[in-house]
Protein backbone atom coordinates (compact mmCIF):
# COMPACT_ATOMS: atom_id res chain seq x y z
CA UNK A 1 0.00 0.00 0.00
CA UNK A 2 1.73 3.67 -0.90
CA UNK A 3 2.97 5.07 1.81
CA UNK A 4 0.20 8.21 1.71
CA UNK A 5 -2.26 6.52 2.00
CA UNK A 6 -0.97 4.63 5.03
CA UNK A 7 -0.42 8.59 6.26
CA UNK A 8 -3.64 9.97 5.47
CA UNK A 9 -5.52 6.78 6.58
CA UNK A 10 -7.90 6.65 3.40
CA UNK A 11 -8.17 3.61 1.49
CA UNK A 12 -9.22 3.26 -2.08
CA UNK A 13 -11.08 0.56 -4.01
CA UNK A 14 -8.17 -0.65 -5.30
CA UNK A 15 -6.40 -0.88 -1.57
CA UNK A 16 -9.42 -2.92 -0.48
CA UNK A 17 -10.00 -5.48 -3.20
CA UNK A 18 -7.37 -7.86 -2.42
CA UNK A 19 -7.89 -7.95 1.21
CA UNK A 20 -12.08 -8.37 0.76
CA UNK A 21 -10.68 -11.12 -1.04
CA UNK A 22 -9.06 -12.61 1.46
CA UNK A 23 -11.55 -11.53 4.52
CA UNK A 24 -14.11 -13.54 2.16
CA UNK A 25 -12.61 -16.78 1.82
CA UNK A 26 -11.58 -17.28 5.38
CA UNK A 27 -15.04 -16.26 6.63
CA UNK A 28 -17.65 -17.71 3.73
CA UNK A 29 -16.12 -21.17 3.11
CA UNK A 30 -15.92 -22.02 -0.60
CA UNK A 31 -16.63 -18.98 -2.91
CA UNK A 32 -15.77 -18.07 -6.16
CA UNK A 33 -15.32 -14.09 -6.93
CA UNK A 34 -16.34 -13.18 -9.88
CA UNK A 35 -15.65 -9.07 -10.63
CA UNK A 36 -16.89 -6.11 -12.41
CA UNK A 37 -20.62 -7.92 -13.88
CA UNK A 38 -23.09 -5.91 -15.74
CA UNK A 39 -26.55 -5.82 -14.23
CA UNK A 40 -29.04 -3.93 -16.36
CA UNK A 41 -27.81 -0.51 -16.00
CA UNK A 42 -25.08 -0.42 -13.46
CA UNK A 43 -21.98 -3.00 -12.99
CA UNK A 44 -21.48 -4.88 -9.53
CA UNK A 45 -18.28 -4.35 -8.13
CA UNK A 46 -18.07 -7.94 -6.76
CA UNK A 47 -20.44 -11.08 -7.49
CA UNK A 48 -19.10 -13.72 -4.77
CA UNK A 49 -20.41 -17.27 -5.60
CA UNK A 50 -21.07 -19.72 -2.91
CA UNK A 51 -22.74 -23.41 -2.64
CA UNK A 52 -26.26 -21.85 -1.48
CA UNK A 53 -26.34 -18.33 -2.43
CA UNK A 54 -25.29 -15.77 -5.04
CA UNK A 55 -23.63 -12.10 -3.24
CA UNK A 56 -23.41 -9.23 -4.49
CA UNK A 57 -21.03 -7.04 -2.80
CA UNK A 58 -20.25 -3.02 -3.73
CA UNK A 59 -17.54 -1.28 -2.74
CA UNK A 60 -17.62 2.54 -1.24
CA UNK A 61 -14.36 3.42 -0.49
CA UNK A 62 -13.28 6.29 1.62
CA UNK A 63 -12.86 8.16 -1.92
CA UNK A 64 -16.41 7.47 -2.94
CA UNK A 65 -19.93 8.97 -2.46
CA UNK A 66 -23.48 7.65 -2.42
CA UNK A 67 -24.48 9.82 -5.81
CA UNK A 68 -24.93 6.70 -7.52
CA UNK A 69 -25.61 4.07 -4.51
CA UNK A 70 -29.83 4.35 -5.17
CA UNK A 71 -29.56 2.85 -8.67
CA UNK A 72 -26.91 0.54 -7.76
CA UNK A 73 -29.25 -0.66 -4.59
CA UNK A 74 -32.23 -1.16 -6.92
CA UNK A 75 -30.41 -3.23 -9.54
CA UNK A 76 -28.42 -5.57 -7.05
CA UNK A 77 -31.68 -6.21 -5.30
CA UNK A 78 -33.31 -7.71 -8.80
CA UNK A 79 -29.97 -10.02 -9.50
CA UNK A 80 -28.73 -11.42 -6.07
CA UNK A 81 -29.74 -14.09 -3.10
CA UNK A 82 -27.63 -11.63 -0.49
CA UNK A 83 -25.94 -8.35 -0.78
CA UNK A 84 -23.13 -6.54 0.92
CA UNK A 85 -21.67 -2.90 1.17
CA UNK A 86 -18.55 -2.58 2.02
CA UNK A 87 -17.47 0.75 3.10
CA UNK A 88 -14.56 2.88 4.07
CA UNK A 89 -14.80 4.15 8.41
CA UNK A 90 -15.73 7.66 6.99
CA UNK A 91 -19.50 6.41 5.71
CA UNK A 92 -20.14 4.22 8.66
CA UNK A 93 -22.07 6.84 10.74
CA UNK A 94 -25.10 7.05 7.73
CA UNK A 95 -24.34 3.91 5.69
CA UNK A 96 -27.97 1.98 6.90
CA UNK A 97 -29.96 5.22 5.35
CA UNK A 98 -28.59 4.76 2.34
CA UNK A 99 -28.89 0.58 1.88
CA UNK A 100 -31.97 -1.82 2.62
CA UNK A 101 -32.23 -3.01 6.05
CA UNK A 102 -31.50 -7.14 4.82
CA UNK A 103 -27.97 -5.51 3.40
CA UNK A 104 -25.12 -6.81 5.03
CA UNK A 105 -22.47 -3.78 6.33
CA UNK A 106 -18.79 -4.27 6.35
CA UNK A 107 -16.36 -1.65 7.94
CA UNK A 108 -12.83 -1.23 6.74
CA UNK A 109 -10.17 0.55 7.47
CA UNK A 110 -6.57 0.27 8.33
CA UNK A 111 -5.41 -0.66 11.42
CA UNK A 112 -1.97 1.25 14.11
CA UNK A 113 0.09 -1.05 12.14
CA UNK A 114 -1.24 0.02 8.31
CA UNK A 115 -2.79 -3.39 7.57
CA UNK A 116 -6.39 -3.42 6.52
CA UNK A 117 -9.23 -4.24 9.01
CA UNK A 118 -12.60 -5.63 8.49
CA UNK A 119 -15.00 -5.15 10.81
CA UNK A 120 -19.46 -6.44 10.17
CA UNK A 121 -21.17 -3.99 11.23
CA UNK A 122 -24.33 -5.93 9.99
CA UNK A 123 -24.69 -9.36 8.66
CA UNK A 124 -26.42 -9.96 5.27
CA UNK A 125 -30.47 -11.00 5.15
CA UNK A 126 -32.58 -12.58 2.59
CA UNK A 127 -33.04 -10.54 -0.05
CA UNK A 128 -37.37 -10.42 -0.70
CA UNK A 129 -36.43 -8.63 -4.04
CA UNK A 130 -34.62 -10.87 -5.96
CA UNK A 131 -35.98 -12.01 -9.36
CA UNK A 132 -35.33 -15.00 -10.71
CA UNK A 133 -35.58 -13.97 -14.40
CA UNK A 134 -32.89 -11.77 -13.52
CA UNK A 135 -30.59 -13.62 -11.71
CA UNK A 136 -30.64 -16.16 -14.09
CA UNK A 137 -28.73 -13.80 -16.74
CA UNK A 138 -25.26 -14.48 -14.83
CA UNK A 139 -25.00 -17.87 -16.91
CA UNK A 140 -23.02 -18.19 -19.99
CA UNK A 141 -25.12 -20.05 -22.95
CA UNK A 142 -22.95 -23.18 -22.47
CA UNK A 143 -23.63 -23.11 -18.78
CA UNK A 144 -27.06 -22.93 -19.27
CA UNK A 145 -27.08 -25.74 -21.86
CA UNK A 146 -24.94 -27.67 -19.52
CA UNK A 147 -27.98 -27.28 -16.60
CA UNK A 148 -30.49 -28.32 -19.50
CA UNK A 149 -28.54 -32.05 -19.91
CA UNK A 150 -28.19 -32.17 -16.27
CA UNK A 151 -32.27 -32.11 -15.94
CA UNK A 152 -32.54 -34.04 -19.65
CA UNK A 153 -34.06 -31.30 -21.13
CA UNK A 154 -33.82 -30.43 -24.66
CA UNK A 155 -30.53 -28.62 -25.42
CA UNK A 156 -33.11 -26.27 -28.18
CA UNK A 157 -29.68 -25.41 -29.76
CA UNK A 158 -31.97 -22.86 -32.42
CA UNK A 159 -33.48 -21.71 -29.75
CA UNK A 160 -32.99 -18.07 -28.13
CA UNK A 161 -30.58 -17.76 -24.46
CA UNK A 162 -33.67 -16.11 -23.28
CA UNK A 163 -36.00 -18.96 -24.48
CA UNK A 164 -33.42 -21.61 -22.66
CA UNK A 165 -33.10 -19.51 -19.65
CA UNK A 166 -37.72 -19.41 -19.56
CA UNK A 167 -37.57 -23.27 -20.03
CA UNK A 168 -34.84 -23.76 -17.14
CA UNK A 169 -37.06 -21.40 -14.64
CA UNK A 170 -40.60 -23.10 -15.59
CA UNK A 171 -39.58 -26.60 -15.47
CA UNK A 172 -36.89 -26.90 -13.02
CA UNK A 173 -37.91 -26.24 -9.43
CA UNK A 174 -35.63 -23.52 -7.88
CA UNK A 175 -34.29 -25.67 -4.59
CA UNK A 176 -32.85 -28.08 -7.51
CA UNK A 177 -32.14 -25.41 -9.77
CA UNK A 178 -29.91 -22.98 -8.12
CA UNK A 179 -27.45 -25.29 -6.07
CA UNK A 180 -26.89 -26.30 -10.17
CA UNK A 181 -26.10 -22.93 -11.59
CA UNK A 182 -24.20 -21.88 -8.26
CA UNK A 183 -21.96 -25.33 -9.16
CA UNK A 184 -21.48 -24.00 -12.76
CA UNK A 185 -19.95 -20.93 -11.81
CA UNK A 186 -17.47 -21.91 -9.49
CA UNK A 187 -16.01 -24.36 -12.87
CA UNK A 188 -16.89 -21.37 -15.21
CA UNK A 189 -13.41 -21.53 -17.17
CA UNK A 190 -12.50 -17.90 -18.14
CA UNK A 191 -9.93 -18.74 -21.03
CA UNK A 192 -12.33 -20.71 -23.16
CA UNK A 193 -13.89 -17.39 -23.69
CA UNK A 194 -11.19 -14.89 -24.07
CA UNK A 195 -12.72 -13.48 -27.48
CA UNK A 196 -16.58 -13.93 -26.54
CA UNK A 197 -18.70 -10.93 -25.81
CA UNK A 198 -20.21 -13.44 -22.58
CA UNK A 199 -17.45 -12.78 -20.71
Amino acid sequence: MAEEQKRDGILRDRDIREPLFEYLEENYGKVRILEEKVIGRVRADIVMVTPEYLYGIEIKSDADNYSRLEKQVRYYNWYYDRNMIVIGSRHAQHVKEHVPEWWGILSVELDENGQTDFYEIRKCGVNPRVKDHRKIQILWRNELTNLMVLNKLPKYRNKSKDFVQKKLLDQVPPEKLWPQAYEELFERDYSIYENSKET
